[in-house]
């Protein structure tokens, strides 16, 4: 096994420190409205987010920032980080990214794996509100992990993040999950090798039912999730 592999591994565990696992980026909304409340109706949520707004924008966002970060293009790096965040439909889809960016952020800064590659601190420090995704896209860069491989496992996090989300608050089973994460999982590869090529002119996110979620989950009055 290579050590990228390893560490690409690291970066997509739910044991990596940033709060995924308190978020759920509206779903908990479409739970609480009755919009999603079988194995089907959550599959159906999470296959459309991810193909209309993840694989779509955030992903090929991701490929981009690799780019940058190999580069060494940093104003690149800036500009897409900003586009990032203004793409942000509600005030706390803006809150998790900026927060799960500081908290990756910390945490590579006090890694020694991170800390000791010359320059990478100092070009991560400079970075004004990191994202998520800027970060975890400097460290995918810093330990020399394929663009190939870094897609497909970003968007592999994020689907197993929202699948354990919906165990959670549907609730689903244990089975159910995985069931979800085999069937949505087949489509990853082809999202991710779109996402790779796909010229920014055509990235989007438009995904009206999400940004309503998003809107409506900001006031629910009882939640378990910050997003």
């Amino acid at each position: 096994m290579s050590l990228p592999l390893v560490r690409l591994l690291q970066l997509t565990t739910p044991a990596l420190p940033v709060g995924a696992y308190t978020y759920s980026q509206g779903l908990e909304w479409a739970i609480d409205c009755g919009r999603v409340s079988t194995e089907a109706d959550t599959g159906e949520w999470i296959a459309d987010v991810m193909r209309e707004s993840i694989a779509s924008f955030e992903l090929p966002l991701a490929g981009a920032l690799m780019q940058a970060w190999q580069a060494d293009h940093d104003a690149e790096i800036a500009r897409l980080n900003d586009d990032f965040l203004a793409s942000r439909e509600t005030r706390e889809l803006r809150a998790e990214t900026v927060q799960m960016g500081y908290s990756l952020t910390r945490l590579l800064l006090e890694l020694d794996t991170f800390s000791a590659l010359d320059g990478w601190p100092e070009r991560l420090r400079a970075v004004d509100t990191p994202s998520f995704p800027l970060a975890w896209t400097a460290a995918a860069t810093a330990w020399q992990i394929p663009v190939r491989d870094a897609l497909p496992s970003y968007l592999w996090a994020w689907l197993e993040n929202q699948v354990m989300a919906a165990i959670k608050a549907v609730p689903l089973g244990q089975s159910a999950g995985q069931r979800l994460l085999s069937r949505l999982g087949a489509e990853i590869p082809a999202l991710a090798q779109r996402a790779a090529t796909l010229p920014e002119d055509d990235w989007t996110n438009f995904n009206p039912g999400l940004a309503i979620a998003s809107c409506k989950h900001e006031t629910q009055y009882s939640r378990l999730f910050r997003s």
